[in-house]
């Protein structure tokens, strides 16, 4: 069997099988909302609505995923809820992003462009 050897900020991770586009895009999902959140609360329609218009549209995220990973963001306690009116006075949960929360972001926006820029040296793009 192959493994796969990762080495991100002096810690050796060795996985015994690939990691699932899932489990990678989980992470990846989770950053995004954060960063969406440093503007100020949000209810999960408009986390969405931000993401797909920030990426033009290259990224959807659909209600299946958004929602357990803003659950899972709550229970981690980067980011905290409290229900409120939305922009059409209907009754709409947002979220806003914890201290703790931006600490993450910052670490996992680190991560992302460390392993971004390692797989665009792998790939001959060149550094500007």
């Amino acid at each position: 069997m192959l493994s796969i050897v990762i080495r991100v900020e002096g810690m050796i991770v060795v996985l015994k099988r690939p990691p699932e586009a899932g489990e990678i895009l989980q992470g990846t999902l989770d950053m995004l909302i954060l960063r969406t959140l440093v503007t100020g609360p949000a209810h999960g329609h408009t986390i969405a609505r931000v993401i797909e218009s920030t990426s033009e549209n290259a990224l959807e995220v659909e209600q299946g995923s958004l929602y357990p990973a803003l659950h899972r963001l709550e229970d981690r306690g980067w980011v905290s809820s409290e229900w409120g009116a939305s922009e059409n006075n209907r009754r709409a949960k947002f979220y806003r992003l914890t201290n703790k929360g931006r600490k993450e972001l910052s670490a996992a926006s680190g991560r992302w462009r460390r392993m971004t820029r390692a797989i665009g040296l792998i790939l001959g793009e060149s550094l500007e």
